[in-house]
This record gives structure tokens, C-alpha cells and sequence, in this order.
């Protein structure tokens, strides 16, 4: 049985000079451990790799996503299977553990695992160092070819992906990504109270269903919030080019979405957005 995204709370609420009693919706959020299981099919080894704050929901690909986007799979094709796991059959850990066995074949060196993960915070790595890392692990050529989206679409993601948001409706309090074709038709959505989580859902799911393109060609990607650094390194690892956002890039967002010729919006919102790099792919 599937964890609920959303938990009912009774709540004290002040409105319209009253006070009264009423109940609200949340978002869940709890721990998720990723693990791997890999090595000879006689002689497996597991690696605790992570452990995430999320909403309960898309777990597999959340686990597949993060693999992907941290340079350890490089499709679906390096895996054998993706599983909850118990530890001590402790009811706390029922679906917060989830174990993904890849083929003997995928060489897993564990220490860089350890040692550098340079997508969390206060990783000591920065600026130009972290734009090197993902150049060491991306396998997603740069696309040079000249496809365009017209700045109507642009300016219409955001109703779009608001009318699909199913736990923001309830919360309020949750993170969306979504991939829309170039003219403006939502592909995929996901959500999570983390917004790479949400990033690292909408790509394992292309992982999982398409061995060989991980995410459609000609796409926009668009975050509900701000853009990361975090957030363009997962695009450029899945090979989107163009990624908008409804809040603020940072520095090094756009530092990136340079280095990888990724055209990158933000504040996009109430019909009007700023095109931060790579201009020329949005039409006028």
C-alpha cells in the first residue's frame, strides 16, 4: 500500500476577524534511503549511498533519478531491479528504504561515491570546480542544433502546470517539475517537498521507461521555484536545453547553463520572464 503525499492536520485558524477550528492538508515528508546492491551476482556488496527528505510518492524513480544524475547509471540498462527493503522489519522503515540492484557489469567506485557528491550543500565544492564535475560524468552531448519555442508558449507553462499540481492544490507547500514539449504540452510532471527531489522524479522516470533517450529532444523543463545549481547540473546530466523557472537563477545556474548551452528563464511569471543565456532559442 502506497504512503499518502498528504496528512491531515486540525488547526486554529483567524479569518475575517473569526476564530474557528478546521482541518488542513500537509505535505508529508520523510526520509528516503537510497542503497545500492552491486558486484558479482554470487558475491553482492551495498552501498548506502543517500538519504533525502521527500514526499512519499514516485520513490523509484526519485532512487533512479539521483543515480542518473550523479553520473553512477547511465540508463535503465545498467539496472536489475528496484526494491523497498526492510532493515530489522522496523514498521518505521516500511517504504523509506529503497535498494536498486545494478548489473555485475557496472563497475561502482565507492570511494568518489563518498567522498564526492558535489550536488548537496556546503559540499566545499564551487564556482567553476562544480561545473568541471558534471563535465566528468555527463554523458549528453551539447545540442548545437537550432530548434526555437516561441515566447507564447513560455509566457503559458506556468497556468499549465498549476492545473496539474495535484498536491500544491491541497498544501500549497510542495515543489513541481515538468517537461513540456515545444509547443507547450505537458509531457510530465513531479512533486516533492524538495525541489531536486521533484527534478531527480520527472527523470528517473524517463530513465526507467527509455533505455536509450533519457529525456525528449526538443523539450522545457519547468521548476516551480527558483533555479539551483543543483537543478541546471540534473538538466544538463539528462540533456535538457531549455529550463525555466518561476523564481530566481543563481550565479552559478547561469554560469552552467552557459558552459552547457542550455537557454535558461526566469521570474517567469504574470506574462513576462528573463532570458538569462542562450537567447536565440526563444522566438519572438
Amino acid at each position: 500500500m502506497a504512503k499518502p503525499s498528504v496528512s491531515s492536520v486540525s488547526i486554529k485558524k483567524f479569518s475575517n476577524d473569526q476564530w474557528g477550528i478546521t482541518d488542513d492538508l500537509l505535505a508529508v515528508e520523510e526520509p528516503m534511503e537510497i542503497r545500492l546492491g552491486f558486484g558479482p551476482l554470487d558475491l553482492r556488496d551495498e552501498l548506502k549511498v543517500s538519504v533525502t527528505m521527500r514526499t512519499p510518492g514516485n520513490d523509484f524513480d526519485l532512487a533512479v533519478g539521483f543515480l542518473f544524475t550523479e553520473g553512477i547509471i547511465a540508463s535503465a540498462n545498467d539496472i536489475l531491479s528496484v526494491k523497498y527493503c526492510t532493515d530489522g522489519n522496523r514498521i518505521e522503515n516500511l517504504e523509506n528504504i529503497v535498494r536498486v540492484e545494478l548489473h555485475p557489469n557496472v563497475e561502482v567506485d565507492t570511494e568518489i561515491l563518498q567522498r564526492n557528491f558535489y550536488t548537496t550543500s556546503g559540499c566545499g565544492i564551487c564556482g567553476k570546480a562544480s561545473i568541471d564535475a558534471i563535465h566528468t560524468v555527463c554523458r549528453v552531448e551539447t545540442d548545437l542544433t537550432d530548434w526555437k519555442v516561441n515566447k507564447d508558449v513560455i509566457l503559458r507553462l506556468s497556468d499549465t502546470l498549476r492545473n496539474k499540481q495535484q498536491v500544491f492544490e491541497f498544501t500549497g507547500g510542495i515543489h513541481a517539475a515538468a517537461l513540456f514539449d515545444v509547443f507547450g504540452n505537458l509531457i510530465a510532471v513531479r512533486e516533492d517537498v524538495g525541489r531536486h527531489n521533484a527534478m531527480d522524479k520527472l527523470i528517473g522516470h524517463f530513465v526507467m521507461t527509455n533505455n536509450t533517450t533519457i529525456i525528449p529532444s526538443h523539450t522545457v523543463l519547468l521548476l516551480s521555484g527558483r533555479a539551483s545549481f543543483e537543478l541546471l547540473q540534473k538538466a544538463a546530466m539528462a540533456g535538457i536545453r531549455v529550463v525555466c523557472a518561476v523564481g530566481a537563477p543563481s550565479g552559478l545556474a547561469v554560469e552552467t547553463a552557459n558552459d552547457f548551452g542550455i537557454t535558461l528563464v526566469g521570474f517567469l511569471r504574470e506574462n513576462r520572464f528573463n532570458i538569462y543565456s542562450n537567447p536565440t532559442r526563444i522566438s519572438e
